[in-house]
């Protein structure tokens, strides 16, 4: 075989050609795009890639968890450069301390395992009243996450497995008593100061600008009115909103929809008990058990000689620490909330009976049935509003990829008008006018998508005004403009810009007589204290709200304290300048509870510092490089 490759080697290429070729052609030069873009690598951790479609997919998770905690937040925050860039840095730290779990052969053990799930506030809502897991309910609540139990179980395990690589640094911390105090002194330490601001605004009415000065201004700062590159487009959006729009429900459709799904639309009986428990573990010598029954035995005589007095019975008998002080009340439950014996006899009696002494792994029950809700089924018209939208939104998940298929050919196919797709597809078409290479600050949607910029920016788009392709913004999002008007990035003329061009002179030359004022006054009053015009003092400490700019309370609390008061000087950078004379200092209030206390939160700070440094060591071990820019005031995430 080999041997025939290398003796026709041209033949084979020819044959290669062939078969490769026709590959573009069926699948699209664009397919393969796509699909070279979902596998780009965004960053590295221990040699193995994160790809965009990984980041991605996070991303998509963390937005849906989000808004399921706080359905508010608003939207264009969450799609933000510097949201998802904080996504990817958090998949970087979960592989890098997957990485050093790995390598230090942490593994979790199963009553680890199991601590974590009791703690779960989602799991314990599975727990039926007896405290016993529902399994059924368990396993269904996952496969709305997609999952199973055994990934979901196996993802708690790497958690458990990556807090553990810092546990062991950050919690061993021991904070000795002179640095702690040293670090406490310095922050809870209070002075009292008296501050003079010299604001710009104060001294704008004083900068009197000529067109000789604009003119040079504008001419020394140009590159500060240039303006970026900029598109004039139409754009529309597909999304199983969209297609759900579209979507109509016949009465038929929706009357077998209601068949389909009767077993939702009935609300099962659910009946009202009380009961007097005496516990006895089915584990229990024979005789325990024994005695546990006649004890049950007789107050059940009790209650029906009196069955008013059940309530009183329960409270002063029953050992069931959940209902007793409830006079045994157990509130309404469907079959399966209770343990199958207790369940049966619950649901074999009569409102108002008391039923015979019930056996259970918990012991013996007496229980008095206190009320009965019978089942009930909604009725078509009733249920009809909420069975369409669930109709629609299910047609429209369903029929998605269908539609999506279609937009990505139509856009392609008549590349010169979005008019058409929107017509046929029933989409909105939508402008925008200045849209920039970044998205804006305020943007949301598709123009807040860095692929789908990219794609209008691209020379097709801007050159031959063609519709851009079918790109992917978001989960089941996609996205398609045109180019109406395109304009090359420029130097605004001083006649566009004067205004901005006096409003920048004006805040640079008050600034610099603020500055000047505030530090002509620190000399003259330190020349002459009993000179200085200061406001009423204020104490301010590191710890505390500060009530003027964070540099004032920190050049106060770094002025020496042997020779009282004392003055110094503040640069407030774009707001001016501030003198401050420090008074009188109040040294932190200390006793015992608050040493205590104190040094246990020094040795908190510390060792979350050390775990900080200790996971940056594990990030140049793993040689983590992250290939996408960090978007500009982004925050790490640590």
């Amino acid at each position: 075989m080999f041997e025939f490759v290398r003796k026709h080697a041209k033949i084979v290429m020819v044959l290669l050609f062939l078969l490769i070729i026709p590959s573009f052609v069926l699948v699209g030069i664009d397919g393969y795009k796509r699909s070279s873009e979902k596998s780009e690598a965004v960053a590295t951790v221990d040699g193995h890639d994160i790809t965009r479609a990984e980041w991605d997919a996070a991303h998509t998770a963390e937005v849906e968890r989000i808004r399921a905690n706080a359905p508010s937040v608003d939207a264009r925050l969450l799609e933000s450069p510097e949201a998802r860039y904080a996504t990817l840095e958090r998949l970087v730290r979960e592989r890098v301390l997957l990485s050093a779990a790995s390598d230090a052969l942490l593994a979790p053990s199963d009553a680890a395992l199991a601590r974590r799930l009791q703690e779960d506030p989602g799991i314990a809502a599975l727990r039926r009243p007896d405290g016993s897991m529902d399994i059924d309910q368990y396993r269904a609540a996952l496969a709305r996450q997609n999952m199973t139990p055994e990934m979901f179980e196996a993802r708690i395990r790497s958690d458990l497995a990556s807090r553990q690589v810092l546990a062991g640094i950050a919690t061993t911390e021991i904070a000795f008593a002179a640095p702690a105090d040293v670090t406490l002194d310095a922050l809870l330490e209070r002075r009292s100061i008296q501050v003079a601001v010299f604001r710009p605004k104060d001294y704008a009415a004083k900068v009197q600008v000529s067109d000789a000065d604009l003119e040079a201004y504008y001419r020394s700062h140009a590159e500060a009115f240039r303006l970026p590159e900029q598109v004039d487009v139409e754009y529309v959006v597909l999304d199983p909103a969209a297609v759900r729009d579209t979507i109509t429900a016949s009465d038929a459709d929706l009357r077998s929809y209601y068949d389909q799904n009767l077993a939702r639309m009935t609300t099962a009986e659910e009946r009202r008990a009380s009961h007097i428990l005496i516990t006895a573990s089915k584990d229990a010598p024979a005789a325990e058990r024994e005695k546990a029954k006649a004890r049950a035995t007789e107050l059940l005589a009790q209650a029906r000689a009196n069955p008013a007095s059940f309530a009183e019975l329960a409270r002063k008998n029953s050992q069931d620490p959940g209902s007793a002080a409830s006079g045994g009340d157990l509130g309404f439950f469907a079959r399966g909330a209770m343990v199958k014996p207790f369940e049966d006899a619950a649901f074999g009696m009569q409102k108002g009976q008391i039923g015979d002494v019930v056996e259970s792994d918990f012991g013996y029950h007496v229980i008095q049935l206190t009320d009965i809700k019978p089942g009930r089924q909604r009725s078509f018209e009733d249920a009809r509003p909420e069975l369409e939208t669930e109709y629609r939104q299910q047609a429209a998940q369903r029929r998605f990829a269908e539609v999506a298929e279609n937009f990505g050919n139509s856009v392609y196919e008549q590349a010169d008008a979005l008019a058409p797709v929107a017509e046929r597809l029933r989409l909105k078409l939508q402008t925008a006018t200045g849209v920039t290479r970044t998205p804006a600050p305020n943007a949301s949607g598709a123009l807040a998508s860095p692929q789908f910029l990219q794609a209008l920016f691209s020379a097709d788009a801007i050159e031959k005004k063609r519709n851009t392709a079918a790109v992917e913004i978001g989960a089941s999002q996609l996205a398609a403009g045109r180019v109406v008007r395109h304009t090359p990035a420029r130097t605004a003329s001083l006649d566009e810009v004067r205004e901005q061009v006096r409003a920048r002179l004006v805040a640079e030359r008050s600034l610099a007589l603020a500055k000047q004022d505030g530090a002509a006054k620190l000399a003259a009053w330190k020349e002459k204290p009993s000179e200085a015009t200061l406001p009423a003092a204020v104490v301010v400490a590191r710890n505390e709200r500060p009530p003027f700019a964070p540099e004032i309370v920190d050049a106060a609390m770094r002025l020496p304290t042997a020779s009282l008061p004392v003055l110094s000087g503040a640069d407030l950078g774009e707001d001016g300048y501030a003198v401050v004379r420090l008074n009188k200092v109040e040294p932190r209030a200390k006793d015992a509870t608050q040493e205590k206390q104190g040094r246990e939160q020094f040795a908190n700070w510390w060792g979350t510092a050390e775990a900080e440094a200790y996971y940056r060591l594990l990030q140049e071990r793993a040689k983590v490089r992250i290939k996408v820019p960090k978007p500009a005031g982004s925050l790490r995430v640590g």
